[in-house]
C-alpha cells in the first residue's frame, strides 16, 4: 500500500472537496433540526439516534464517491463493487432513518411536490427503476463507457444514488403516502429486488472470463485512472502488475470476489430490513388484537329439585 499513497496526491486519496459537500450538508441538516425547526408545522426534537444514522449515511456516501476505497475501485473492481454496494444498499436507508418525518410531512403538503411523488411514487417504478439501472451500468461496454468518461460517471452514479432512494423509501417510508406498503407487502418488494439484483451479479461472478477492459486493458485502464491523478501525470502502470501491483488477485478471481461481495452485502442488508419489518409487522398485529377481558364468576352449585 506503500506505492498506492506514494503515487496519488492527498487530494485524490481524500478527496476532501468531496468531505466539503457532505460537510455543509450536515451543517444544514444542523440548521433544520435547531434554528429553523420553528417553521415545520409539526417539528419536534430529532433523537440522538437519527442524528447517528444521517450522519452514518454521510460517511456511507463518502466512501462510496471518494476516499481511498473510491481509488482502489479503479484498480480492483472488487472494490468498485465494494464501494457501491455501501452508497446504494446502506447510505440511502441510513439517510432515510436519519430525517425526522415531520420535514418529509411539510413537503407532502405542497402540491406539485405530491403531484410529483403521484408518479415517481409508485413502488414498482422504483422497484424497476434502480434494478435496471444497477443492470445496465455492470454491462460491459455501458461499465467501461462510463469508467472513461468522468462526465458520465458522476451523472449515473448520482441518478443511481435517486434511485436506490426511491426504493429504500417503500422499505423504509418516513412517512404515510397513497403508496405506503404494509409490513408484508415490504418484506414482498425486498424478496422481488433481491431476484432483480441477482443477474448481474450472477453475470460477473459467473462468466468464466474478464468482462471489463477498465481492468484488464493498459490502454482503457490508462484512460480511467487518469481520473484519479494530476493533470499530466505518468500514469502508474505497475501499479496494475508486475512487482509493484497492489492488487492480490488475477482480474477473473478478482471480478468474481467482487461479484460475490456485492451480492453478500445485499443479502446481509436486506437480510436486516427484513427482519426489522417482521418485528413492527409482529408489533403492529400484537397491538391490533382485541384483548380477552376476563371477569370473575362465583361458582355455585345448581340447585337440585
Amino acid at each position: 500500500m506503500e506505492q498506492f499513497f506514494s503515487t496519488f496526491t492527498f487530494r485524490t486519496i481524500w478527496t476532501p472537496e468531496l468531505m466539503v459537500v457532505l460537510g455543509l450538508i450536515s451543517f444544514l441538516y444542523f440548521l433544520i433540526i435547531t434554528k429553523f425547526s420553528h417553521r415545520f408545522p409539526d417539528a419536534a426534537p430529532v433523537p440522538k439516534k437519527r442524528i447517528v444514522y444521517f450522519h452514518l449515511g454521510l460517511f456511507a456516501v463518502y466512501l462510496g464517491f471518494g476516499g481511498p476505497l473510491y481509488v482502489l475501485g479503479h484498480i480492483m473492481l472488487s472494490m468498485h463493487m465494494i464501494s457501491m454496494a455501501i452508497v446504494y444498499l446502506i447510505a440511502p436507508p441510513l439517510l432515510l432513518l436519519g430525517i425526522p418525518s415531520w420535514f418529509f410531512s411539510y413537503f407532502q403538503n405542497i402540491r406539485w411536490v405530491r403531484g410529483i411523488f403521484l408518479v415517481v411514487g409508485f413502488p414498482i417504478l422504483g422497484l424497476l427503476l434502480f434494478n435496471a439501472a444497477f443492470s445496465i451500468y455492470h454491462l460491459p461496454g455501458v461499465f467501461d463507457f462510463l469508467l472513461t468518461n468522468e462526465g458520465a460517471h458522476n451523472i449515473y452514479q448520482l441518478g443511481m444514488l435517486v434511485l436506490a432512494t426511491l426504493m429504500w423509501w417503500h422499505i423504509l417510508p418516513r412517512i404515510q403516502t397513497r403508496y405506503h406498503l404494509s409490513e408484508l407487502k415490504r418484506i414482498g418488494f425486498m424478496f422481488v429486488s433481491g431476484i432483480l439484483f441477482t443477474p448481474a451479479c450472477a453475470l460477473i461472478i459467473f462468466a468464466g472470463t474478464t468482462l471489463y477492459a477498465t481492468y484488464t486493458d493498459p490502454a482503457t485502464w490508462a484512460m480511467a485512472i487518469s481520473y484519479c491523478l494530476p493533470p499530466g501525470a505518468d500514469i502508474p502502470y505497475e501499479m496494475l502488475s508486475g512487482q509493484q501491483s497492489i492488487t492480490f488477485l488475477s482480474p477473473l478471481n478478482d471480478q468474481q470476489f467482487g461479484g460475490a461481495m456485492m451480492k453478500i452485502i445485499q443479502e446481509l442488508v436486506y437480510g436486516i430490513a427484513i427482519g426489522y419489518s417482521f418485528r413492527l409487522w409482529m408489533k403492529r398485529d400484537k397491538d391490533e388484537t382485541p384483548k380477552m377481558e376476563f371477569k370473575e364468576y362465583e361458582m355455585y352449585e345448581p340447585n337440585v329439585q
